[in-house]
């Protein structure tokens, strides 16, 4: 599961980052674009610092942070998508593509952050 949630949480970062660039830069999407490329990456690398924990707190630790960065993620998403709708930035409009990989990415932190939340819980729980 490390390896396969290493690649997953890394192919995250490398998509949000395909979609930033796809993105139009105006000046109402430029600080949600950084700070969205700056959460996600933060996703994949706190979760690979994760798995090279010195114990068990220092990777439930980590667990959190990476928690914490895909929410943060998710609510930059969700930033993007909703200034994409607003009707004074129509006329610049998040195409059809966009949108749906917005929406896959949006589905893909919820996701994230459940397994985030889960793995914490069984580490917490675990007598190792």
């Amino acid at each position: 599961m490390s390896q396969e949630l290493k690649n997953r949480t890394k192919k995250f970062a490398l998509d949000v980052i395909g979609l930033c660039a796809a993105c139009p830069h105006l000046p109402e999407t430029r600080h949600a674009i950084n700070q969205l490329i700056r959460s996600s990456s933060s996703v994949a690398a706190n979760y690979r610092s994760a798995c090279r924990g010195k114990s068990k707190a220092d990777f439930i630790a980590k667990l959190g942070i990476v928690e914490e960065e895909a929410d943060e993620s998710g609510f930059w998403l969700e930033m993007l998508r909703d200034i994409g709708s607003r009707t004074e930035i129509r006329h610049s409009k998040l195409d059809l593509r966009i949108s749906q990989e917005l929406a896959r990415l949006l589905d893909e932190t919820d996701q994230l952050v459940a397994i985030t939340v889960a793995s914490r819980k069984t580490a917490r729980a675990s007598d190792c």
